[in-house]
């Protein structure tokens, strides 16, 4: 039986906030193990001066599933 972890992360991007949670899923999976999927939960941006988008924000909960004492992740 599998057991799947939750957490929720922020990250953010000049670029999209397609490139938002991409970076979010690479900085992640410096730390975390058997990443499975990503939920994004809000999409936000900062505005500059010349009213354009700065910097595209998301909040997203990412899954992952944990490793027993005993066990080890089956690759697919």
């Amino acid at each position: 039986m599998a057991i799947i972890k939750v957490i929720e992360i922020m990250c953010n991007s000049t670029k999209s906030w397609e490139d938002a949670a991409q970076q979010a899923i690479l900085e992640a999976s410096k730390t975390v193990k058997n990443i499975r999927s990503i939920y994004i939960k809000e999409h936000s941006a900062t505005i500059d001066k010349n009213n354009k988008i700065e910097e595209f924000r998301v909040t997203a909960n990412l899954s992952f599933e944990i490793e027993g004492p005993n066990k080890s992740v089956s690759k697919k």
